[in-house]
């Protein structure tokens, strides 16, 4: 039987939920520009690497932690501010996370603050009692459909080739999210260099389609 909790999760992970992922590219609209991403390739050798290496890794330890230490959601939240590698990186955490605990908020009636997204996402998903690794996958999948969806928009590529690049991504998706769930604080990183400096560029790019 399904359980009535991972439906309440796909619900606040999917893109109608009002975070605003849609207008955050990530760094993906200057490294479109830079002529990095061109196509399927390119695109999926750029979302691995955020996957493996980046922000996919990273957001997946901090919600491990903090699914795994309610009493210092603050403090793990910090962290979270203190890893961003720059204002854009931090707006994009903060304001969806902001948006994220707003409507939560409003669905359940509990008072949640507004935190980094993937602070956020736990705090909202501790009474669903689900596998850490369950809500690991699901925030991934959104980061990784989000990303997909703007590629087959903006590279531009056809609907089969993104989704494509988006199903070999989520095959990875499980044993991250498995490895995440038993990371210790020690595991947290990025050494996804390309795609910071990408973000960070992104800052001063005077025509733009996103805010980061």
């Amino acid at each position: 039987m399904l359980n009535p909790a991972s439906l309440t999760l796909q619900h606040w992970l999917s893109p109608a939920f009002p975070t605003g992922a849609f207008v955050y590219s990530h760094g993906l609209e200057q490294v479109v520009a830079r002529g990095e991403v061109t196509d399927a390739d390119s695109l999926e050798i750029w979302l691995v690497d955020l996957l493996c290496f980046g922000t996919g890794w990273q957001d997946a330890v901090l919600l491990s932690l903090a699914l795994g230490d309610p009493e210092n959601l603050d403090l793990i939240d910090s962290i979270a501010v203190a890893l961003q590698t720059c204002s854009e990186r931090l707006r994009e955490a903060q304001e969806q996370g902001g948006a994220f605990a707003r409507t939560i908020s409003q669905i359940t009636g509990r008072d949640l603050p507004a935190r980094c997204l993937p602070i956020a996402l736990a705090e909202a998903a501790l009474p669903l009692d689900l596998p850490r690794d369950v809500v690991i996958a699901a925030y991934l999948q959104a980061f990784l459909t989000n990303l997909a969806t703007i590629a087959i928009r903006h590279v531009p590529l056809g609907q089969g080739a993104g989704h494509g690049v988006l199903a070999r991504c989520l095959e990875r998706v499980p044993d991250i999210a498995q490895n995440a769930s038993l990371a210790q604080i020690e595991a947290l990183g990025n050494s996804c260099l390309s795609a910071d400096l990408a973000a960070m560029e992104h800052e001063t790019k005077e025509v733009r389609l996103f805010r980061t």
